[in-house]
């Protein structure tokens, strides 16, 4: 018999629908207390749904809150649910799915949703076929809720409709679904495509078969004028030219034809998806072909599309100008994430890692609009296409660029970019935030002719009266000293005396940037901050900030980041203010653990801590032990910063693991006698965390222990067997990161140099790797320590680098000033190598250097001469790990006078 409801309980259900719609917090509290009591009574549920689909006489919105009561119940209980009640669910679901009321209907759609994505697709055989075929009814209602919850279905379940396990039902839906997009309602049309369209980029095998109906039906619906349907049909075409641009090709000028129209649809959502088009086509080879004929018509849409709309400049508040005075409100500032420090090499012409530090958070014009819309991507579809087209954009775009620059209307003007001194703050901040992405090119010009007037207009806006101007002028800035580095060494006074002043002018918002400003100035300028003058004009304002913020307020994060560049910039400059900081930081790192420690051993009364705090103090001490060198001293010994550091180093966090390491490697470098009574147990530790499933920190640990090994000497030699191996594991590993390669192959010379009996025999394992990932960085100590390294081992074992020993004739030759003693090493081995195979041997084998390599050798160390004319009979080929690996060439054996071993030869 089938399941009734018994008044009482029914009443008390309908008053707690009623009661959870109050505003009221303690009556909300209530109802929660109430929902857990309820639902220890299996058929709690039978009334919701009860309620939903049969109790007509209640209002519709208690109606739908009672199915999504029960939808967070399905969702956290319903493997609890006896069968019975799972049961009369469904079958009231599919009974109701046709109510008059679009809101129960799309309640009980995502209900049904719901129970079928908790594994029920596979326990209720009869839902896809009965959904499929209530599509057929006569009844709208019927057909339109049928189709709203096989499309929630077909978002949340692709993969498994497309698979054995049910038997391939697409088989039937996708024929059924093209069926419907001739239907006469708007609405169902627009739920047959949208239900088709989760199977493009899947390739379903069922769509697949479908492929040429179902092109033919969007293109009988290019005209549609529900814009809803409009956007469906743009969505699948963009997704088509991904997975089937065969498909579309024969068709492809009408098809631009069409998204030209609605890229300018009135509708901005269905404008939005179209323009999603000239994204997805820059990628495809066909690109340049098929557009080209079409660019005079596209350019000034995307153009077009740049333009602020009237509801972008409400949210702006484009309007309001001179906004200094008004303080931020706290919610407008987002959350900042401290990046914790990584040791890195520098390369030949300085450049970081490539993809390495990119801001993915870059800061943008209009940030606070919502995430994706028609103005960010037209301007996205004209930057990829420039990359396509480049100079042949020039002629369709500049005409057009000089009539919006001089337009009267500003919002043209702004789409069109730039104007620094324009009274709309909105110009002057797209045209700070424009001319910051041509600070690279900006610097390679001679510096009187834009570097000194560009940075002269970016400081007077970094002091302009809008607070979007300010911030767009800051980060602007911040990106020309990234590239113009020491260059703004003459400006340096002018610079601060801005910077400086902006501090008294700036909301709370605009502070923060601001610290980063000043902090990527010093990063960039270095040591030439160092003058009395300088650190008299910045060092107050920084520490009067300090004193302000209390130990557990966020701000420290960006002021504690700002001061460690500073720290390492100045250096001794830095010392006057360097206890009250340095004690600060030990403070912090303290409070962090603490509170760490009593969170893991009574989670119920402590909340578990912020360990930013820890890793940016972590950060700031490492600045300032880089920063004073041997000055630092006094502060450790004074501190118990070995004590905390110890823990630092085996917290469960990486980031915090990381920063550990960086000081550690640091604080040797500066006062190794405060680290050596601790070397016993940290080396175990660091030997654990030479794991490359956490780059960073086994980057950071990599670096230490190559540190440290240059303050042991050879006391080092117990402790080599607990490293040695992960090292020359990782510097094997394929696709393992170039810094951290680097970082490696420096640490292995270090060990090499110090302990060579002990390091030499492993030579085979690691020679190539080793000479490949040191030949691009610049000559400095600790390349120079490494080298040194491998000669020794050379000396100890020279039949371990015998196989690969062109790849150490390359990394010599990347050398461009070794000093004498090194360069002595270098030509005592090439000389030695040569002597070993004897004249005529050495010949064949430098026969195989290209001219580059053979004319470095010869002219620094006066081997691999050949005569005159030999190149053109001998092809060259450049051997180097890029072009030659594992079992590419082949070897050729050469008697060595002291044993038989083989030199390398390529093919």
């Amino acid at each position: 018999m089938e399941w009734q409801p018994d008044e009482q309980g029914l009443q008390q259900v309908l008053q707690l629908l009623k009661d959870s719609q109050s505003p009221d917090t303690a009556t909300q509290r209530a109802v929660q207390e109430k929902l857990e009591q309820l639902n220890q009574f299996p058929d709690f549920n039978n009334y919701l749904i009860f309620v939903l689909t049969s109790l007509k006489s209640e209002d519709e919105p208690t109606r739908s809150l009672s199915g999504l009561i029960l939808k967070n119940n399905v969702k956290a209980h319903y493997q609890n649910f006896p069968p019975n009640v799972a049961d009369f669910i469904k079958r009231e679901c599919l009974n109701n799915i046709g109510d008059p009321s679009p809101l129960i209907r799309a309640t009980i759609g995502i209900l049904i949703t719901t129970i079928a994505s908790k594994g029920e697709l596979q326990t209720w055989p009869e839902l896809l076929p009965q959904l499929c075929n209530l599509l057929n009814s006569d009844d709208y209602n019927t057909c339109e809720g049928s189709f709203g919850a096989l499309q929630k279905i077909c978002e949340d379940s692709s993969e498994l409709l497309d698979s054995d396990a049910l038997n391939r039902p697409l088989n039937i839906m996708i024929p059924k679904f093209l069926q419907f997009f001739k239907h006469c309602s708007p609405k169902i049309r627009s739920h047959a495509i949208a239900c088709v369209n989760q199977f493009i980029i899947g390739r379903a095998q069922a769509l697949m078969d479908n492929i040429d109906t179902f092109i033919e039906s969007l293109f009988a619906l290019a005209g549609d004028e529900d814009s809803e349907v409009r956007k469906n049909v743009c969505r699948a075409l963009v997704m088509l030219l991904e997975v089937r641009i065969d498909r579309l090709i024969p068709h492809m000028h009408s098809i631009i034809q069409y998204m030209l129209q609605r890229t300018q649809d009135p509708d901005e959502n269905v404008a939005l998806e179209a323009c999603e088009f000239w994204l997805t086509l820059a990628e495809q080879p066909i690109c340049k072909e098929a557009l080209s004929g079409h660019l005079v018509q596209l350019i000034p849409i995307l153009v077009n599309g740049m333009k602020y709309s009237e509801i972008d400049i409400i949210l702006l508040k484009g309007d309001v100008e001179e906004d200094e005075a008004v303080p931020d409100s706290e919610q407008d500032i987002k959350p900042r994430f401290h990046k914790s420090r990584t040791v890195t090499l520098q390369h030949e012409g300085g450049e970081g890692e490539e993809g390495e530090d990119i801001d993915e958070d870059e800061d943008d014009d209009d940030d606070t609009l919502s995430d994706w819309n028609l103005r960010k991507c037209s301007a996205a579809a004209l930057d990829v296409l420039a990359n396509v087209f480049r100079e042949e954009l020039l002629p369709h775009l500049l005409p057009l660029l000089k009539g919006l620059l001089f337009h009267p209307d500003w919002v043209i003007k702004e789409s069109g970019i730039l104007c620094l001194c324009d009274k709309k703050a909105l110009v002057r901040s797209i045209a700070c935030w424009t001319l910051s992405r041509y600070a690279h090119w900006v610097v390679s010009q001679p510096p009187d002719a834009h570097l000194k007037p560009l940075m002269t207009e970016l400081l007077k806006r970094i002091l302009d009266g809008n607070k979007r101007v300010q911030e767009a002028a800051c980060s602007a800035f911040a990106t020309l000293e990234e590239e113009a580095c020491t260059e703004l060494v003459p400006y340096l006074s002018f610079i601060l005396d801005t910077l400086v002043f902006a501090f008294g002018k700036y909301q709370h918002k605009n502070l923060l940037i601001l610290y980063d400003a000043i902090g990527t100035l010093a990063d960039s300028v270095g040591h030439h901050l160092n003058q009395p003058e300088y650190i008299e004009k910045l060092m107050p304002p920084l520490i009067a900030k300090w004193n302000e913020l209390k130990d557990e307020d966020k701000d420290l994060f960006p002021l504690l980041e700002c001061l460690s560049s500073v720290a390492t910039a100045l250096q001794s400059g830095f010392l006057p203010y360097c206890e009250p900081v340095y004690q600060r930081c030990v403070t912090l790192v303290q409070k962090t653990l603490a509170q760490a420690m009593m969170y893991s051993q009574q989670p119920d009364q402590y909340e578990a801590p912020d360990k930013d705090f820890m890793i940016v103090a972590l950060d700031l001490l490492s600045g300032l032990a880089e920063g004073l060198g041997g000055h630092v001293d006094t502060l450790v010994a004074r501190s118990n910063i070995m004590t905390l550091l110890f823990q630092c180093m085996q917290d469960t966090m990486p980031e915090v693991r990381q920063s550990s390491f960086a000081l550690l490697g640091d604080l040797t470098k500066a006062c190794f006698p405060h680290v050596k009574p601790c070397i016993a147990e940290f080396m175990p530790i660091l030997g654990t965390n030479l794991n490359p499933e956490f780059i960073s920190v086994c980057n950071n640990a990599t670096w230490a222990i190559g540190e440290i090994c240059m303050q042991m000497g050879v006391e080092m030699q117990p402790y080599i067997s607990m490293v040695l191996n992960q090292l020359v594991e990782i510097i094997n590993r394929p696709n393992t990161p170039k810094t951290l390669l680097e970082n490696t192959a420096i640490t292995i010379g270090r060990l090499g140099y110090v302990c060579p009996q002990e390091v030499a025999p492993m030579l085979p394992q690691f020679i190539r790797p080793w000479c490949t990932s040191l030949r691009n960085i610049r000559d400095n100590e600790e390349k120079d320590s490494a080298f040194r390294g491998i000669c020794m081992m050379i000396g100890v074992n020279p039949g371990g680098v015998v196989q690969d020993f062109i790849f150490f004739c390359d990394a010599v030759a990347s050398w461009v000033n070794p000093k004498d003693d090194l360069r002595d090493m270098f030509y005592k081995i090439l000389h030695g190598f040569k002597e070993q195979v004897g004249e005529e041997n050495w010949q064949q084998f430098s026969e195989q250097f290209p001219p580059l390599l053979k004319e470095r050798l010869a002219a620094c160390y006066g081997v691999s001469q050949q005569e005159e004319g030999e190149w053109e009979t001998h092809p060259s080929v450049y051997c180097t790990a890029l072009i030659w690996g594992e079992g590419e060439g082949r070897y050729w054996p050469l008697p060595l006078k002291d044993g038989p071993h083989a030199l390398c030869v390529c093919p």
